[in-house]
Formats: C-alpha cells, sequence, structure tokens
C-alpha cells in the first residue's frame, strides 16, 4: 500500500471510529435523559400524559337553547377538531412552520441542517426554526420547560440543550402515538394567539369574528403570523408590523405552491380588517346571571375535584337566548329614558337628599371609604386621610359609563363617584311558573361597571308587591275576592304603649269611608283595606304563607308587614308570584339542568324542589285577584294598554308597588305561561324621584315589564301566545259580586265564626 494510500484509509478509519463513538455517545446521553439517570436531566412527560394530553379548557355555559352564553377560563381556550379547519388555514401553517410536516416522524434532519449551516457556519440572525409543529407542540402541550421537568443539570446552556432534547423525544412520541391531522389539531387547539385568545377556535373569533373553517387566506395568514410573536404582530396594536408579517405568510404559501404567484401578489394588497372583540365576563349576554351562579359553581365543582376554569365543562341552563335578548334591550330601552327623567329632575341639585330634601352631610366621603380604591390606599397611606382623600381629589384617566356608550374623560376618584351616585338601577327576572325555569335574567344596567347584581343579590322593601301574601292568606281562610271592607283608618298597637301605628293611603287623598271588594281593593292598591285584612287574620298567617311561596329572607310578623315593610328579593317574588299560577304549587326558580364533562358525559342533571302551597281554587282565584290591576276601575295595570297587552280577549295579571319616598318602584305581572318582575330604584335608598307622578312603580318598573312582554308576544318562536288562564270546572266561593252580595249576610256569619277559630288573642 502506497504511503498516500495508507493516510487515506487511516483518516476514514479516524472518521467512521469517531462517527461511531459520537453516535454512541449520543444515543447513550439520549437514553439517559429519556430514563432522567440519577435525576440530571428531569422527568419526561408520562406515558399516560403523551396518551391523554391535558390543555386548560374553558367552561361554556349554554341557554335551553343551546345558545353559548359565556365562558369560565384562565386561558380562553376551546378545542376544534380537524374537520373544522379550514384549508387555508392548514396550508399557512404548514408552509410556514412546518414545510416537512408529512414527510419527518418528528424531527425535520433537514430543517436542522440548515439552520445549523446557516447560524453556524454563515453567522446569520433569524435564519428560520429547525422546530417541527410536533417538537412546539411538546413545549406548549406538556410545558417541557417548567420547573416540573428541571434536573439537576438543568441550568444555562445545558439546560437549553437538555430541554431540546425532551422536546425531541417528546414529538417522535407523539408521531409514533397520533395521527399527522390529530398532532395538527392539538397545535392550533394548544397556541397563545395573544388577546386572550388561545387554540384557533377562540382566536377566529376574537380577531374577525368567524369560525376557523371559514378563514379566508389573508385572515389565515395573519393567524399564524400571530404565533411567532404574538405582540410584536398583533393587528390591532401593530398593524405595520401584522401585514408585514401577514405578508411573510402569503409568500411561503406562494412557495410551497398553496398559492399562485399572481393570487399571492394580490392577497397581499389587502387591507387587515379585523372584526375584534376580547371576550371577557363583562361582554356577551346575561353577564350578571354568568357572574352569580359562579358562586355556585365553584363549590360544586371543588366537591367533585373539578376546576370550573380549566376542565372544559359544559353547563346548560334554563335561560333562553331570545328572551334574555328581550329582557337586555328591555331594560336599555326604559332605564335609558328613566335616567334621562332622573337627571332632569334633579338637574343642578345633588340628589342624596334626606326626607326634608337636604343634602345628606358627608355622603360621598361615607361611600368614598367604602370604594376598593379608598380601601386600597389606606393599604398604602394607613390611617393619614389627609393623603388618601389628596389622592381621591386628583383628576386621573378613566372610562366611565353613560346611556350613550362609554367616555374617556379625566375625574378624580370622587367625582366619579359622585357622577354613579346620580344613576338608577334596576333587577328583571322572567320565568316559567310551571316547570321552574328561570328565561331571562337582568341583574343590572351594565355588568362592566355596575357588579352588583338586583335580582337575587340584592334586596328592598317590596312596597305593595307584597300585599297579593296577605290576600292569599285571606283567600286561603275562605274569603271570596268579592268580600268587602271599608276605607277607613286601621290603628295597631305598637311596642310603645305610649304610640300606635295607623297607615294612609299612598293617595294623600286620605280615607273615602267608601266600600271595597277585596279584588277592587288589591287592583287600587287601598292600604287601608290591605290592613284591614291584616288586623283580621293576623301577620303570622301571612309570614307562615309566605316562607311556603319561596320567601327565604327575614319578615317580621308585624302589622306593617302588610305594607312591604321587610326587603326580599326579585329572585323571590317572582318565584312566590309564580305559585298562583301553577295551580297552588310553588316551584323553586332554578337556573342549571345538567353539567357535562369535556367529553360531554353528564355529571349530573337538575330537578327543581316543587311543594303544594295553597289548593287549585285559592290559587285560581288569587290569579282572578291579580287580573283586576288590569279589568278594575282604577287598576293600576290598566297603562299596560298603551302597549297594546290588554282588551283583546287574552288575560294579564299584575301587582304594582312603590315604597316609602318613592326609593323602589315594583312590577310583577303574570302570565298563563311566563311570571316576570321588576325593580327600579338607587342603589342607596335615599337617591330618588320626589313625586308619585315619577316615582311610583306603575311609572319607574311597569313599562320595562311591557316593553319585555311586548317582543316576548311577538315573536311567535318562542311559543308563547295570548290565552286566558285556565279555570277550575267548579269553584265553590263566589266570585260574580253582583250575585255574592245577595247572599253576603250568611257568607260574612259563617266568615265571622271562622276567624274567631284563628285569629291571635291580641287581634
Amino acid at each position: 500500500m502506497s504511503k498516500s494510500n495508507f493516510f487515506i484509509s487511516a483518516f476514514i478509519k479516524t472518521i467512521w471510529i469517531s462517527f461511531i463513538a459520537g453516535t454512541g455517545s449520543l444515543v447513550l446521553y439520549v437514553y439517559f435523559v429519556s430514563i432522567n439517570f440519577l435525576g440530571l436531566f428531569g422527568p419526561m412527560p408520562s406515558l399516560e400524559a403523551l396518551e391523554n394530553p391535558k390543555s386548560e379548557v374553558a367552561s361554556e355555559l349554554y341557554t335551553a337553547d343551546n345558545v353559548l352564553l359565556g365562558k369560565y377560563f384562565k386561558e380562553n381556550r376551546t378545542p376544534v377538531e380537524f374537520e373544522k379547519l379550514s384549508p387555508n388555514l392548514v396550508n399557512a401553517l404548514t408552509a410556514t412552520e412546518d414545510s416537512r410536516f408529512e414527510e419527518h416522524s418528528g424531527i425535520d434532519l433537514r430543517g436542522m441542517g440548515r439552520v445549523f449551516f446557516k447560524t453556524i457556519i454563515l453567522g446569520q440572525r433569524h435564519s428560520g426554526g429547525g422546530s417541527t409543529l410536533s417538537q412546539q407542540l411538546a413545549k406548549n402541550l406538556f410545558q417541557t420547560r417548567s420547573a416540573l421537568y428541571k434536573g439537576k443539570l438543568s441550568k444555562g446552556t445545558l439546560g437549553k440543550v437538555i430541554f431540546k432534547t425532551k422536546e425531541w423525544i417528546t414529538a417522535v412520541q407523539i408521531e409514533r402515538a397520533y395521527t399527522k391531522k390529530e398532532i395538527m389539531t392539538m397545535y392550533l387547539n394548544t397556541v397563545d394567539f395573544g388577546s386572550n385568545s388561545f387554540g384557533i377556535e377562540v382566536a377566529s373569533k376574537t380577531f374577525f369574528n368567524t369560525t376557523p373553517d371559514s378563514l379566508k387566506v389573508e385572515e389565515a395568514a395573519v393567524l399564524v403570523g400571530l404565533l411567532k410573536a404574538p405582540t410584536t404582530y398583533s393587528p390591532v396594536y401593530n398593524p405595520d408590523s401584522s401585514t408585514s408579517r401577514r405578508n411573510t405568510v402569503i409568500s411561503q404559501m406562494s412557495k410551497y405552491g398553496y398559492l399562485t404567484s399572481i393570487k399571492a401578489d394580490s392577497i397581499k394588497k389587502l387591507p387587515i380588517t379585523l372584526d375584534y372583540n376580547v371576550e371577557n365576563h363583562n361582554k356577551g349576554s346575561a353577564t350578571y346571571f354568568r357572574s352569580l351562579i359562579t358562586s355556585y359553581l365553584i363549590p360544586w365543582c371543588r366537591e367533585r375535584g373539578l376546576d370550573l376554569y380549566s376542565d372544559g365543562l359544559k353547563i346548560y341552563t334554563t335561560l333562553d337566548s331570545k328572551m334574555q335578548k328581550y329582557a337586555e334591550e328591555s331594560v336599555a330601552s326604559h332605564m335609558k329614558e328613566e335616567q334621562r327623567k332622573f337627571f332632569e329632575h334633579w338637574k343642578g341639585k345633588s340628589p342624596w337628599a334626606d326626607e326634608q330634601g337636604k343634602v345628606i352631610p358627608n355622603f360621598i366621603e361615607t361611600a368614598a371609604k367604602r370604594s376598593d380604591r379608598y380601601r386600597a390606599l389606606k393599604l398604602q397611606y394607613g390611617n393619614d386621610t389627609i393623603k388618601i382623600m389628596k389622592v381621591m381629589k386628583t383628576p386621573i384617566k378613566m372610562k366611565i359609563f353613560s346611556w350613550n356608550g362609554e367616555i374617556d374623560t379625566l375625574m378624580s376618584p370622587i367625582d366619579s363617584i359622585k357622577y354613579y351616585k346620580h344613576f338608577l338601577h334596576c333587577g328583571f327576572m322572567a320565568m316559567d311558573p310551571h316547570s321552574g325555569f328561570i328565561k331571562a335574567w337582568v341583574g343590572g344596567i351594565d355588568h362592566k361597571h355596575f357588579k352588583y347584581d338586583h335580582v337575587k343579590q340584592g334586596k328592598r322593601q317590596p312596597g305593595s308587591t307584597f300585599k297579593p301574601f296577605v290576600y292569599a292568606s285571606a283567600i286561603d281562610l275562605g274569603y271570596s275576592p268579592c268580600y268587602e271592607l271599608p276605607d277607613l283608618p286601621v290603628t295597631f298597637p305598637t311596642a310603645d304603649v305610649n304610640q300606635t301605628w295607623t297607615p294612609q293611603n299612598s293617595n294623600g287623598e286620605g280615607f273615602t269611608g267608601e266600600m271595597f271588594t277585596l279584588r277592587k281593593a288589591m287592583a287600587n292598591s287601598i292600604n287601608s283595606i290591605t290592613a284591614n285584612l291584616m288586623k283580621e287574620i293576623g301577620p303570622q298567617v301571612v309570614v307562615n304563607n309566605a316562607k311556603r311561596m319561596g320567601i327565604t329572607s327575614p319578615l317580621d310578623p308585624v302589622p306593617a308587614l302588610c305594607l312591604g315593610v321587610s326587603d326580599v328579593s326579585i329572585y323571590e317574588l317572582v318565584g312566590a308570584y309564580s305559585t298562583f299560577v301553577n295551580n297552588g304549587f310553588w316551584t323553586e326558580p332554578f337556573f342549571i339542568t345538567k353539567i357535562e364533562d369535556k367529553n360531554g358525559n353528564i355529571l349530573q342533571e337538575f330537578i327543581p324542589k316543587s311543594v303544594e302551597v295553597f289548593d287549585e281554587e285559592t290559587a285560581y282565584l288569587m290569579v282572578h285577584m291579580l287580573k283586576g290591576a288590569t279589568e278594575e276601575k282604577g287598576g293600576t295595570a290598566l297603562g299596560l294598554n298603551k302597549y297594546g297587552l290588554l282588551w283583546n280577549g287574552y288575560e294579564i295579571g299584575g301587582k304594582t308597588g312603590t315604597t316609602q319616598n318613592y326609593s323602589d318602584g315594583w312590577f310583577m305581572g303574570i302570565t298563563p305561561k311566563l311570571v316576570a318582575g321588576a325593580w327600579v330604584g338607587g342603589d342607596d335608598r335615599c337617591i330618588h324621584f320626589r313625586n308619585m307622578d315619577l316615582g311610583q312603580g306603575a311609572r319607574m318598573a311597569m313599562p320595562l315589564w311591557a316593553i319585555f312582554m311586548k317582543k316576548v308576544f311577538a315573536d311567535s318562536t318562542l311559543g308563547l301566545v295570548k290565552e286566558r288562564f285556565p279555570r277550575p270546572t267548579k269553584l265553590s266561593v263566589e266570585i260574580d259580586c253582583k250575585r255574592y252580595r245577595e247572599k253576603s249576610s250568611l257568607h260574612s256569619d259563617s266568615l265571622q265564626q271562622k276567624h274567631q277559630q284563628v285569629l291571635p288573642d291580641e287581634f
């Protein structure tokens, strides 16, 4: 062998031995990493984790008609299947992030070689990544660089190499366990697109208000472009950078044959057209409802080892999406007009006034001390109120609510409190009286700026809307709606032996001495008649019946209860009034029908409680009584005719309510298949209209109910037709008042005997 051949042969052997040794060392290194040798490298994702990868999935809240109401999430993510991915999206992602996706088995050696050559040999920066979609998925899905997977050597440059090795190993395992379509789908379901949108389903809706299967080429290119750096290439915050990145993606699609060069060039000229809307808990439908039932869902999940914000539960509610929409529209329409009247009514004056009309001293300062901002400043400055108030009186940039949209302004926190104290608020709820299904729930005028829920959380004096509990108790004892009592003063003793209480009529005209049937008295809301009836039957009977009808708030068994002095909620009142329509059965208002896991398995189905309170006859007689407000002369709900809701052969019942000084306006309305209630007032009882014309329930609350019902009746798809209440085939109590009067003497004698058996001694 010549000397030159000898050296060539020796050189080749050396390279071969080095290659074998290097390969053996690499294989050994990879093996050591895979088994976490001596704890040096940190653990790998388990086989179970690979087979059942878990990512945070938002739980979703649906209406009864299967419309998405909202979500609970830490990361706003909703998975989508491959069949619902636009080819434009798949092509854009493949061309930009992994052009040989269909060819490799998790590691693209050609891509890695290209990156090595350009970066190390040529010294080029930004030469493109060598990571495949499978490697990126391993990183995103299993968080392989988190503390969970760190070992003793996982520091500095060596740590980065170890993490990268784990991603290679995991990528190969993923390729063995899943098809290419499944990998593509998992990738797009896990990546962060910015703007609080995780996964392609949410990103499509957030940026373009569309679904992944409907993405156009230019839209898909924008979203794929975001993957490199969601903030840097945000079309919202950096539109020029986003456009440049989008066009790079389009060029890649042309390069790999997904688009012709002519088509690519034409698309690049298009502007980015967004329909941008970031989902959050203050947006969408039924915001108050969604927020309030969280207090139920969180402990429910905790008891079962579930996480409401990441386990992808599907919660099906009783709400009807159309009724909810009509309720929200009705609140906005009515409350905007009420607010206009209120501003005009108090123009140039502060509405926080006492009974003499004088401004309440330190009212705003006291309110300020209850604010979150004041509490935060107190933690910073302690008891130094001078420094705290200086900050509170310093103007800052803020967005404030108005009925014409949010306003960007400079305003001090103290002035913002003054501004917001001028607003009226409301609560509205509608339910099916037979099933107990809550159909609509509006807890306030704007959830972003006013978080307090006025349906279930808020409780106020119901005023005359409590009177039906008194009348129902009497009817249940055998009274007829035609039973008559005089409009005369009724005096009650009080705890103070030197004092008595004589309720006055709300019209301010004193007592007429006129005889009123119970039906007409309730229809006209005559306080003296209700007080007289309360004296005959006793407060405890009324309390007992109210409790059986679902009133859980404390009720004091005192004479003044007949005028609604104990606080209750809209939620309680709507449920209670439904008892009359539901043949005497109280059905608990409820809002969830079932909860499923992310795979569609039913975790629990819900059935409402139901209790018989009255017999069918008593229930119908109370429906007849409530109809009096729309049928009797002087009925407080005759104003519903303005909305075209009366005199058309169908029946509606109702009851208005107004509290002292007009602090609260109420209306409760019943129809054969829907019961609804509305409350309107200030957050503080001292903030109200100053006269009956503006402040009564028939003006403040009843129009809201009427606007809603008009919309509901106009929508034939809801199946709620205008109809009459079903009447029992036989009634033992006379409701034809003319015939009743002919035998009233005998009826009165029998009643007198019955009352002597049930009345408390003090009456």
